[in-house]
C-alpha cells in the first residue's frame, strides 16, 4: 500500500464527520498523479480510547489517586457500570445498532455523573417518537462524563474537539508548547503514536503532511511530528491548514523546525505540489534552495520564507473533486450535546464538505481577517461543476448530505445551485453559512428548500444597528428579522452567531442586543444561536487600525503565533461579566422557555432596563416582501402538472369560456379558475419555466408577452387570486 504522501488530520476536530482539508488535497493530488493516503487520526484515537479495554486501564491508573473530585470518585466507584455498555454505546452512535436506543432510554441504564445535572426535559425536547435522538443525547452526556474523568486523571489536555487548545491559542512565543513537548507522552498521546506507527509502516510514505485547522489540533500535530523525527528521521514532515494560515505569518523561532521541515500558508494546492515534486525528486535533481510557494523552511539555520516560485495558484475549477477514500466513513460517531435540532447539525450525522466559493463575496466585516487570502480572494465555482462534484461524492461515499463550508455563500450562486440540483432530480440534503441580506426573499428561500436546503447559519453579531454599521455588516436588525422569517417559513432552520464586547459597545447596547435576540426566538424566526466574545485579531481591519475603533492593543514580541491580540477597550466596560447571563439565557431561549423573565433575572449584578420596544421584532415582521417584485427576477415553476377542465360559465346571459385547474402539492390541493385563453397560455408557460426547460424568463419579459398577446395589463393579473394561489403552489420569482 505504499503511497508517496501521508495526509493527517491530527486530534481532534469532529466526531461525526471528517474535516475536509485532506480530502480536498487528496483530490487535487490525484489530478497531478501524486499518490497519497489520508487519515483522520482524531476519530481513530477516539475509537481506541473509548473502549472497555482502554478505560479499564484508565480506571486502574486512577485507583489510589489522591485529591480526586467528588465527580471522579463517583465515576470510579461505578466503573463496572461505565465499562459494561461502553462498546455498545459507541456502536450505537456509529449507527450500527439503533434498537439499542430503547435500552439507553430505559430508566438509569447509563450511569450518570455531573454532565447529567442539567438534563433537559427529554419528552419535551425529543417528543415521544424521538427515541433515537433522545438516546444519542443521553449517550453523549455519558461520554462527556468519561471525558471529564480523562481530563482529571490521565490527560489534562484532553477534549473531544479542542485537545490542548490553550497551548495553541495566541501563543506568541513557542516556549510553553515546546516545554510541554519535552514531557513524556500522555495516555492519549501514546494511543495516537501507536496508531501512527502502524500507519507509517503500512503506507511507507516519503512525506507526512499535517493539516492543522484549529489551535486544538496544534499540540498533537507537533507531538506526532516530533515522534516521526525521532523514529523515522528520513521522513519529511510538513504542516499546512487554517492554523498556520492565520497564526504563523510572523514565524521566527527555528525550534519549530525540529518538528516540521516545511510549513505552507494559504491555499495548499500549488505549495504542496511544488513541495512534493521537490521531496520526490531524485537526489541528483534536488537544489539546495528549491523553488517553492508560501513555504517556511530553514536556510542556513535561519527561518526562511520561501516564495521564490512564480507559478500562479490554481483556480477553483482546476483543483479537482474532494476525495474521501481511505477515511473510515462508517465509523464516525454522531452525538447530540444539547436538545436543539439546528445545533445538532454540527455534531450529528455525516456530511460531505464542499465549498461554493473561495473567499467571501462581502469581505468587509471589521472583526474578520479580510486581509488574508482565504477571505480576500473571492472566486465562485460554477453551479454545474458543484453539482458534478456532489454527484461524484454521493457515489463515492454513499452519503447524500452536504455541508457547504463557505465564509458566506453567495445568494445568486445558491439560487443557481438549487436550480441545477432540481434540474437533475437529485435527492440531497444541504446547509451552509450566509449573510442575512435582503436578497433572501420568501421565494428564494422556498427554492432553496425545494432543492434540499435544511438550514443556514449566519452572523447577526451584535443586534444593534449602530454597531452593525460599525462592523460594516451591511445589514440591519430589521432586515435580519425578515430574512430569518423567510427561511423559517420555508422550513429552513436558522442559527445566528452572536457577539458581545465589540469595541465601543456599551452596557445598554449589550442588554438591548440581548432583548433583540430574545424577541427573535420568541417570534420563532431563530432556532439556534451562540454568543461569543469579540476577539481582536491581527489581520482584521480593527487589528490593522485599532485607534480608529478606540481599542489599545497590548502586543507582545511575536516569534511563533500571531493572531488574537490582547487589548483594552477605551470605554472600560467589563464585558466578561455578561458571558454567563448571555449564554444561560440563550440556552433557555433555544429550548423555548424563559421569554417572560425580566432580563435582569439572568444576571447576578445590576443591569439597565432595555430600551427596545417589546414589539420591535413583531413590528419588523409585519412587512411582507411577497409583492415587492424584481422585474428582472427569474420565474420558476416547481409545482405539479395541473388537472384542467374546461367549461362554459353563464352569468346574466353572458357566456364565458373558463379553465378550471386543480393543483396538488405535497401538503395541499389548490383550485383556480382562469379565462380559457389565458389558461391555455398559462399551461404552456408553466412548462417553459420549469428548471432546465429552456432559456431564462423574467417577470419583465413575461409581462411583455402577456400584454402583447392582448390579455390586458399584467400587473392586475399578477395580483389576482389565481396567481396568488399559483404562487403558493410553486410559482416563484427568484
Amino acid at each position: 500500500m505504499s503511497r508517496e504522501l501521508l495526509l493527517i488530520t491530527p486530534p481532534f476536530t469532529q466526531l461525526n464527520t471528517p474535516y475536509p482539508a485532506t480530502a480536498y488535497i487528496k483530490g487535487f493530488l490525484a489530478t497531478k498523479n501524486i499518490s497519497s493516503f489520508q487519515m483522520d487520526l482524531g476519530i481513530e484515537v477516539t475509537l481506541e480510547l473509548f473502549t472497555a479495554r482502554s478505560f479499564a486501564r484508565i480506571f486502574e491508573l486512577a485507583e489510589g489517586m489522591e485529591g480526586l473530585s467528588d465527580n471522579s470518585r463517583r465515576i470510579l466507584a461505578l466503573k463496572k457500570e461505565y465499562l459494561g455498555p461502553l462498546n455498545q454505546v459507541i456502536g450505537f452512535l456509529q449507527g450500527k445498532n439503533l434498537s439499542f436506543a430503547r435500552q439507553v432510554c430505559s430508566m438509569d441504564y447509563l450511569p450518570r455523573a455531573s454532565r447529567f445535572d442539567q438534563l433537559d426535559d427529554l419528552d419535551w425536547a425529543f417528543g415521544h417518537m424521538g427515541m433515537v435522538d433522545k438516546a444519542k443525547h443521553l449517550a453523549t452526556l455519558y461520554l462527556e462524563d468519561l471525558s471529564d474523568f480523562i481530563v482529571e486523571c490521565v490527560d489534562p489536555h484532553f477534549g473531544f474537539s479542542r485537545y490542548a487548545e490553550v497551548l495553541g491559542q495566541s501563543a506568541n512565543q513557542f516556549d510553553e508548547l515546546y516545554a510541554t513537548l519535552q514531557e513524556p507522552p500522555t495516555f492519549v498521546d501514546a494511543i495516537a503514536l501507536g496508531i501512527l506507527e502502524k500507519r507509517i509502516a503500512e503506507v511507507d510514505p516519503k512525506m507526512v503532511c499535517f493539516s492543522v485547522p484549529f489551535p486544538g489540533n496544534l499540540y498533537s500535530a507537533f507531538r506526532c511530528a516530533g515522534w516521526i523525527k525521532e523514529h523515522f528521521p528520513h521522513l519529511v514532515t510538513c504542516m499546512g491548514g487554517g492554523f498556520p494560515n492565520t497564526e504563523l505569518r510572523s514565524l521566527k523561532d527555528s525550534r519549530v523546525f525540529q518538528f516540521f521541515d516545511f510549513i505552507t500558508l494559504d491555499d495548499g494546492e500549488r505549495p504542496i505540489e511544488l513541495l512534493a515534486n521537490h521531496v520526490l525528486a531524485t537526489e541528483g535533481s534536488k537544489t539546495s534552495l528549491p523553488l517553492l510557494k508560501r513555504t517556511y523552511m530553514l536556510n542556513d539555520g535561519q527561518v526562511f520564507y520561501n516564495n521564490t516560485s512564480t507559478l500562479p495558484d490554481y483556480r477553483q475549477s482546476e483543483v479537482g473533486t474532494p476525495d474521501y477514500s481511505d477515511l473510515r466513513l462508517n465509523e464516525y460517531i454522531s452525538v447530540i450535546e444539547i436538545a436543539n435540532p439546528m445545533h445538532s447539525l454540527w455534531s450529528d450525522g455525516r456530511w460531505n464538505k464542499l465549498t461554493m466559493a473561495h473567499g467571501c463575496y462581502w469581505g468587509k466585516c471589521t472583526f474578520c481577517d479580510v486581509s488574508l487570502d482565504y477571505i480576500k480572494v473571492y472566486e465562485p465555482v460554477a453551479a454545474r461543476m458543484l453539482v458534478d462534484r456532489m454527484q461524484i461524492l454521493v457515489e463515492q461515499t454513499g452519503t447524500t448530505g452536504f455541508h457547504f463550508v463557505d465564509e458566506a455563500a453567495p445568494p445568486a450562486l445558491m439560487r443557481e445551485l438549487a436550480l441545477e440540483i432540481i434540474r437533475r432530480g437529485l435527492q440531497v440534503t444541504w446547509w451552509t453559512n450566509i449573510r442575512f441580506e435582503k436578497r433572501f426573499t420568501r421565494d428564494l428561500c422556498r427554492l432553496l428548500k425545494h432543492s434540499g436546503c435544511i438550514a443556514v447559519s449566519g452572523g447577526l453579531e451584535v443586534a444593534s444597528d449602530r454597531l452593525l454599521a460599525l462592523i460594516d455588516k451591511g445589514v440591519t436588525v430589521e432586515q435580519v428579522a425578515r430574512v430569518t422569517r423567510n427561511f423559517t417559513e420555508s422550513g429552513i432552520m436558522v442559527h445566528a452567531y452572536l457577539m458581545y464586547g465589540y469595541p465601543t459597545q456599551t452596557v445598554q447596547e449589550t442588554i438591548d442586543s440581548m432583548e433583540m435576540v430574545r424577541q427573535l426566538f420568541e417570534e420563532g424566526v431563530l432556532q439556534s444561536g451562540f454568543w461569543h466574545r469579540f476577539a481582536l485579531t491581527a489581520h482584521s481591519p480593527i487589528g490593522l487600525n485599532p485607534e480608529a475603533f478606540q481599542v489599545i492593543p497590548e502586543r507582545a514580541e511575536v516569534t511563533f503565533a500571531d493572531n488574537e491580540v490582547p487589548f483594552r477597550d477605551k470605554t472600560g466596560v467589563d464585558h466578561a461579566r455578561f458571558s454567563f447571563g448571555l449564554k444561560k439565557s440563550l440556552f433557555n431561549f433555544m429550548h423555548g422557555i424563559g421569554f417572560e423573565m425580566p432580563l435582569q433575572d439572568w444576571f447576578d449584578f445590576k443591569v439597565p432596563k432595555t430600551r427596545v420596544p417589546l414589539d420591535f421584532i413583531a413590528t419588523c415582521l409585519e412587512a411582507d416582501d411577497a409583492y415587492q417584485i424584481n422585474p428582472l427576477g427569474r420565474l420558476i415553476w416547481l409545482g405539479s402538472h395541473p388537472e384542467v377542465q374546461e367549461h362554459v360559465k353563464t352569468k346574466k346571459g353572458r357566456r364565458r369560456e373558463m379553465s378550471e385547474w386543480t393543483i396538488h402539492t405535497s401538503g395541499d390541493t389548490w383550485t383556480i379558475a382562469l379565462d380559457r385563453e389565458i389558461g391555455g397560455w398559462m399551461q404552456d408557460f408553466l412548462e417553459r419555466i420549469r428548471p432546465g426547460a429552456g432559456p431564462l424568463i423574467t417577470w419583465k419579459s413575461t409581462k411583455a408577452e402577456f400584454e402583447e398577446l392582448g390579455f390586458g395589463d399584467f400587473e392586475p393579473f399578477w395580483a389576482s387570486k389565481a396567481v396568488t394561489v399559483l404562487r403558493k403552489a410553486g410559482l416563484l420569482v427568484v
